[in-house]
Order: C-alpha cells, then sequence, then structure tokens
C-alpha cells in the first residue's frame, strides 16, 4: 500500500502513520510503502499541528493500493489543554487560576537543547528564572517571579518523587525525554499543595503511550565542552488495556577551567538515570498509574589537579547522589460521575558532600498519600480530600540537623459557575505540622471573560514553609558551619496577581500584574560564634516582591510560532545588621525575550535572545551590581529519513562572568565559600549537536 502525506504547503515529513497496529514514518517525500494482507486495512495519521485523520479501505488480493491524505491544521485557539496541577482538570481556559502550560512540542525542541535536565526548558519559560547557587558544582534552583527557589515546589504527575525540597541539583538531574508537557502555577499554591509551594508549581507531566503501534527513540548528543547524552524512549502497548513507557539515560561532562585560574567553571559529572512507567485504563473510568525511577550521579569541582585556592592549599567540592523513588495514581469514576482519586509516592535519596577537608554524609526520605473525591452539583465543581506527607533528615556528620517532619492536612475547593463568562473558585487547607503547629492556607480566585476575546483572572493566597536548615547559602556552604537551628518560626506568604489575556488568531498577548509578601523569611547571616559561624534567622521585616509580565505570541499555522515577554520585578528585604532595606540580590529589574520557530519543509530553525538586567549582588568583593547583557543563540534540526539531525548554539556572543572579574575570591568568606555567586554564564558559548533516531 502507497500512502502519501500532504498539506497545503506540500509533503508532511515525520507523520505517524499507523495502518493495522503497525506505525511508520514518512520521509521529506510525504510518502511511504507499507506491506498489507488483503481484506480491511484501517489507517491512521497524526502529526502537529495538523488534526489527524482515519480512514479503512478493503484491499483486494494482488493489487497495489494508493491513498492520499490532505492533512489540515486544527483551527486556531481550540485546541484543548487539559491540566492537571489544579486537581479539577479542566480546560485550560476555563480555569480561573492563572496556570501557563509549556506544550508538548515546545518541550520536544528544548529536548535537543539540552538532553540531560529540565534547566533549559524552566529557564526558557516566561516568569521563571534558573539561578545557579552552587558555581563550584552548577547547582541550580528555580524563581517563580523573583522568588528564591526553595519556595517552588517541582511535582512529577502531581507527586514529589524528587523530594519534598528538590534542592540544587536536582533540578540538574531531571532528564526532559518523557515529558508531556508542564504546567505552572505562579504565586501561593499552598491550599493545593501545603507545604514548600508559597511560591508556585512546576509538575512535569509524563508522556503517555501510543493507543496504537509503539514508539522507539534513541538520542546521542555532545557539546564543545565534553558533554555526552545518550538517551532511551520506548512506548507502546503491553496487551489488553495497559501500557508502558520507559526512559532510560547516561549523563556526562568534563570539568572545564575556562579562564585557567585552576578553578573549575563547568563541574565534571556522571549521571545514570532510568524511569519505567505503567499505566492501565478501563475505557469506563477507572485508570492507574505507576511510576518508579532511579539515579545515580557523581559531580566533582573546585580547584582543578595540581592546582590550589588562594590559600595555598587544594579545596574540592564533590557530590555524590543516589535516588531511588515509585509513585501511584489510581482514578476511579463512582456514583453521580464523581472521580475517587488516589496518589501516593516514596522516594529515598543519599548524599555526600564534601567541602575541601570536610565531608557530610546524609539521607532524605519523603513519603506522600492522598485520597480525594471530585464532583460536580449544579454549577459547583468542588474537590475535597485529605492528605499527609513526611519528610525525613539525617546525617551522621551534622546530627544536630536531623528532623522528622509529619505533615497531615484536609483540603477542599469551588469551582463555582455563577455566570457564562464569571467563574469563581475558592480553596482551602489546613494542616498540622507535628513541631510548628497548625497551619490555614486559602486561596481565591476570579474568572471574567467579557467577549469571546478577552478573559480577566485575579487570584489571591496565603501559604507557610516549615523551617529546614536548606537554604541557596546552606546548600552552597554545607551545614558543618552553621549553628543549630534556635527559636526559628514558619515563614508565611501572601501574593496576589490580576492578568487579562487578548486573544484573536492568530496572536494572544497577557498582561500580569503581580506582588508578594513573604514575613519571617529565613536568611543565613554570621555570628554564629567561632564553632558555627553562620546562624540561620527569621528577618525582622517582610521580603516584599511586585512586578509585571507582558507576553505576546504570535502563530501563523504551523509553520511560524513568535513569543515575545518581558519581565520587571522589583523585589526588596530587610538589609542584615538594621540597615533598612535592600535589593533582594540576584533578581535583575528586566528581563526579556525573544522566540522563533519556523518550519521550512523539513527543516526547522529556531532563533532566540534574552535580556537580563542589571541585578545586585551579595558580598561580591569585584563589584556591587551585575551589569545587563543579551544572551542569543539558534537551533536548526531537519528530517532525514525516520531521524532528525540538529544542531544547537547558545549564547552565540559568548558572554562570560568570568571575562569581567574571577569567579574565586581572593580570600575565603567567612561562610567558608571560595567562589561568588553567579549572575551571568559561566560556560560561554556552547554549540551542541545530535542525531534523534526513531526506529
Amino acid at each position: 500500500m502507497r500512502i502519501e502525506v500532504r498539506s497545503d504547503e506540500g509533503p508532511v515529513a515525520d507523520a505517524e502513520v499507523v495502518v493495522n497496529g503497525v506505525t511508520v514514518r514518512t520521509p521529506a517525500t510525504g510518502v511511504v510503502s507499507v506491506p498489507v494482507t488483503a481484506g480491511r486495512v484501517d489507517i491512521t495519521v497524526v502529526k502537529e499541528p495538523f488534526a489527524p485523520l482515519s480512514s479503512s479501505v478493503t484491499v483486494a488480493e494482488g493489487r497495489t493500493q494508493s491513498l492520499v491524505f490532505e492533512l489540515e491544521e486544527r483551527p486556531e485557539f481550540e485546541e484543548q489543554v487539559i491540566v492537571t496541577a489544579t486537581r479539577t482538570e479542566t480546560r485550560l481556559e476555563d480555569q480561573p487560576l492563572r496556570v501557563e502550560v509549556v506544550p508538548g512540542d515546545e518541550v520536544q525542541e528544548k529536548i535537543m537543547m539540552t538532553p540531560g535536565d529540565v534547566s533549559m526548558l524552566l529557564a526558557e519559560t516566561n516568569g521563571l528564572r534558573v539561578q545557579t547557587t552552587s558555581p563550584s558544582l552548577g547547582g541550580a534552583t528555580v524563581r517563580i517571579q523573583g522568588l528564591r527557589g526553595r519556595y517552588t515546589q517541582i511535582l512529577a504527575d502531581g507527586l514529589p518523587l524528587y523530594g519534598g525540597q528538590t534542592g540544587t541539583v536536582g533540578l540538574l538531574q531531571i532528564p526532559p525525554m518523557d515529558l508531556g508537557q508542564v504546567e505552572v502555577i505562579k504565586g501561593v499554591a499552598s491550599a493545593l499543595y501545603g507545604m514548600s509551594a508559597v511560591g508556585g508549581v512546576v509538575n512535569l507531566v509524563s508522556r503517555r503511550p501510543p493507543r496504537q503501534g509503539r514508539e522507539r527513540e534513541l538520542l546521542v548528543n555532545g557539546t564543545t565542552h565534553g558533554g555526552a547524552d545518550l538517551v532511551n524512549w520506548l512506548a507502546g502497548p503491553l496487551g489488553g488495556r495497559w501500557g508502558y513507557t520507559f526512559t532510560g539515560g547516561v549523563h556526562a561532562q568534563q570539568g572545564s577551567d575556562l579562564d585557567k585560574d585552576g578553578w573549575t567553571d563547568l563541574p565534571m559529572y556522571r549521571r545514570v538515570v532510568a524511569r519505567p512507567r505503567v499505566f492501565w485504563d478501563n475505557g469506563a473510568g477507572r485508570s492507574l498509574l505507576l511510576a518508579l525511577g532511579g539515579m545515580g550521579e557523581q559531580r566533582r569541582g573546585g580547584t582543578t589537579r595540581g592546582r590550589s585556592a588562594p590559600d595555598g592549599r587544594p579545596f574540592a567540592e564533590n557530590l555524590d547522589t543516589r535516588r531511588f523513588d515509585g509513585g501511584a495514581v489510581y482514578r476511579m469514576t463512582t456514583g453521580g460521575g464523581r472521580v475517587l482519586a488516589a496518589r501516593g509516592s516514596a522516594t529515598a535519596q543519599t548524599h555526600t558532600h564534601t567541602f575541601g577537608p570536610v565531608v557530610e554524609d546524609d539521607a532524605h526520605q519523603t513519603i506522600f498519600g492522598e485520597l480525594s473525591l471530585t464532583g460536580t452539583t449544579n454549577r459547583h465543581t468542588w474537590v475535597t480530600g485529605g492528605a499527609v506527607q513526611s519528610e525525613r533528615f539525617r546525617s551522621s556528620d551534622v546530627p544536630r540537623f536531623d528532623y522528622l517532619h509529619v505533615v497531615p492536612g484536609v483540603f477542599g475547593q469551588d469551582e463555582f459557575r455563577i455566570a457564562r463568562r464569571l467563574t469563581v473558585s475558592g480553596s482551602a487547607r489546613l494542616d498540622v505540622h507535628n513541631v510548628f503547629g497548625a497551619f490555614l492556607s486559602p486561596r481565591v480566585s476570579l474568572l471574567v471573560r467579557p467577549d469571546e476575546a478577552w478573559t480577566v483572572r485575579l487570584s489571591t493566597g496565603r501559604g507557610y514553609v516549615a523551617p529546614t536548615p536548606f537554604t541557596e547559602d546552606t546548600d552552597a556552604t554545607g551545614l558543618t558551619p552553621v549553628a543549630p537551628l534556635d527559636g526559628v518560626r514558619a515563614e508565611r506568604a501572601d501574593s496576589v496577581s490580576a492578568d487579562v489575556t487578548w486573544a484573536r488568531a492568530p496572536l494572544d498577548v497577557t498582561a500580569t500584574v503581580f506582588y508578594s509578601r513573604i514575613r519571617d523569611a529565613l536568611a543565613a547571616e554570621a555570628g554564629g560564634g567561632a564553632a558555627f559561624p553562620i546562624r540561620i534567622v527569621n528577618v525582622d521585616g517582610p521580603t516584599v516582591t511586585r512586578g509585571t509580565e507582558l507576553i505576546a505570541h504570535y502563530r501563523r499555522g504551523g509553520s511560524v510560532d513568535l513569543i515575545l515577554s518581558h519581565m520587571f520585578l522589583w523585589s526588596t528585604e530587610p538589609a542584615f545588621g538594621g540597615g533598612g532595606r535592600r535589593e533582594v540580590p540576584l533578581n535583575p529589574r528586566h528581563a526579556a525575550s525573544v522566540d522563533l520557530l519556523k518550519q521550512i519543509g523539513p527543516a526547522r530553525i529556531g532563533l532566540e535572545a534574552f535580556y537580563t538586567g542589571s541585578q545586585a549582588l551579595e558580598d561580591n568583593p569585584f563589584r556591587p551590581r551585575g551589569f545587563g547583557h543579551v544572551l542569543y543563540g539558534g537551533l536548526v534540526d531537519w528530517a532525514v529519513g525516520r531521524s532528525r539531525v540538529y544542531v544547537n548554539v547558545e549564547n552565540l556572543g559568548d558572554v562570560r562572568q568570568t571575562r569581567e572579574h574571577p569567579l574565586v575570591r581572593p580570600s575565603r568568606a567567612a561562610d567558608g565559600r571560595w567562589t561568588v555567586d553567579a549572575w551571568a554564564p559561566l560556560e560561554g558559548r556552547t554549540v551542541n549537536a545530535g542525531v534523534r533516531w526513531r526506529f
């Protein structure tokens, strides 16, 4: 059987053609030949952003059948994106709470930029900033609208598979190959997810197995800085209503000292990751997701071989990590169309962290369980349920910080559709912490649609974070120099936001105003004494963040995709020593981006540019502020048979912080650090290239 796939612009390459359950992909000509037996033949053709087509024909014995499929693009703005992060699992445009979604096609684009982790994917998401917190080891956190990374909760399919606090290196250990979409809630989300979500939530939603046929992919990638990635993706049916996916990867990076000062600018690492998932759906309202994961990594940084720090002695910074996790999500439809959902997960991870002569071994355990019921009554969509989460930390080297936090809670949510163009949502959660007591976290959101083109959302919420010794500072210094926690209180946060969206094909524009205030924020300061030069305290006064976002998205069919964005941010906090207020360090006042993707036949070309404005620096002996800079790059990939070959360039202008001043301090800081904070790229220009085989 000869099958030709076309559109108004000509042959369609890389279309998925399923013939009686067997999947093939079209080459650049758009034509495939598939052997079939006489009788009925069922054919389905799928290719984004076109609408899928299906057909059935009867093939006679000894005859060659030819078919032509003319694909048409889906109508603009009618694609239904289902959001899972808000529990009600309704359409994106129907959510009173604003949720930003990075769709699967954008995720696939970012895979070719950094196949080993999600840092690039999140860094190029509007309102998010991936901030390096440990330059020696490359550790980083995700700041949402200027709030520090420890306030961001990272989930996988709604489960804390990476721990209650992901940590600064955990972000660099999550491969994007098995992601179907990414959902981002900005602002306090404690009413939905409890502790650690006062800055927002990033929910990584996994890819699902295909309904027919199998998917097999192998990606090989290399970089000009000695990085290498080998990633495998497998997916398909298991029989009956079962399906599976599997992602496995081996990732490596050579250590690099780009400015030849004897200190690694890019740490060496070796990492192995594996994550199988099993899916079941009976087609009658019951479904099950089972996930397992394992990861092992070695990171090496600090002084290079044969070199020393300014005090004349070598100083190595190393981190060995092992993580194992498992999770399950079960859903069933009960009487009256209500949905009963149960979810649970367990995560165990160990670290061996070296700071020069100091070694710290520790173990983290996270256990989570939740039961909820969702239903619709008249114009109300409601959710009620209960959850419990435990966090345990143990260290043989710093046992003064051992803790066990157990937090049971109950929650409720109601979305009330007052009128066709007016919906209000209210949610609340009561958590009872075994150490810090009870906390009530409410949130209210409003959705107004004046007409078909305009959408207005208002939202406000309150939440909390239970104190732990882990901050951006202690991730860089370790816990050995830190005094025992004494009398610290839970951090409390309030946020409010308003956004207006105008959407009319082929353009949509969103403007957002946001404000947040954190009381009793934790900070690491000098003054713990000779034995412990650092202590963690609640600062006296609020941390206040205010700003605006402007995002414009232009789409012309499936051939042009253009995104323009700008964020203004003004964030202040009490200055140490009672000296009034100061800017929160490492929060650029202005940030802007341009991202263009164009499809030209079998090839795709992406161009991007990012502006990062001036930002305050903390305890930097070389300069008080980092200056504004522009990064630009490009991606080209094209279909070659059943494969895609790509070349990607990041930071083409070769902007590098160490061109302006050294990374290493002239003398060691009071908290033990040898390096200053990273406010600009340390790696300079990077080129990576690879092949993505589908077989």
